[in-house]
């Protein structure tokens, strides 16, 4: 007996990578028909719900239109499926702020220019960052050999240098991105990809 109740979407959860995010879900089985999905929010502060700009839509998921791209903001969000007349349960997704719940993609390295004891690198972030954003870079650095030490340092400028090295020496270097947000906390990009480099012959 099939039942007349259309099953709730499960699975609903916010993506967000560089500040960009959507809702996502995984798809509601039907024996026949083609099911539509309907995706509302609402900010933690407002009772009322509003139009994500994602209604009777066949697609699993949802991009967040431009009022929501506020990095504080405490975001609520819901889906249904809608089969005819038929609609389902609301299903929720756990309550969304970007600035904690985003991923930091690692900064792009533009350039890396070798001296003799020195590398001289050049980044970017990973996204736009907002007026008064404080970004720090985090380097990891070692020499390529079998039993490279790591060293770290810490930069706030996309322009830095690591310096104190052998001539004509290969060594390698990964960076990630950290974002100071409102708690003070930071919250740590993922890392680059290591690239190495041999300083220059004096």
């Amino acid at each position: 007996e099939p039942s007349p109740h259309l099953p709730a979407p499960k699975d609903v959860e916010v993506y967000s990578y560089n500040f960009q995010s959507l809702l996502r879900w995984s798809p509601v089985p039907v024996e026949n028909g083609s099911v539509l999905y309907t995706a509302h929010y609402r900010t933690g502060f407002y009772e009322e719900w509003s139009e994500m700009g994602c209604a009777h839509t066949p697609r699993t998921q949802c991009g967040f239109p431009p009022q929501l791209r506020r990095r504080r903001w405490s975001i609520l969000l819901r889906v249904r499926a809608e089969l005819g007349a038929r609609a389902s349960p609301w299903a929720h997704a756990a309550p969304f702020v970007a600035e904690r719940n985003t991923t930091l993609g690692p900064p792009k390295v533009n350039s890396v220019s070798a001296s003799p004891d020195s590398l001289l690198i050049r980044v970017s972030p990973p996204f736009t960052p907002d007026p008064g954003d404080i970004l720090r870079y985090h380097v990891s650095y070692w020499e390529n050999t079998t039993s490279p030490t790591e060293k770290k340092l810490s930069e706030s400028k996309t322009l830095f240098q690591i310096g104190n090295l052998k001539e004509s020496t290969l060594y390698c270097f990964s960076i990630q991105v950290q974002l100071k947000i409102y708690s003070g906390h930071w919250l740590e990009g993922e890392q680059s990809a290591p690239e190495c480099h041999r300083t220059a012959l004096s």
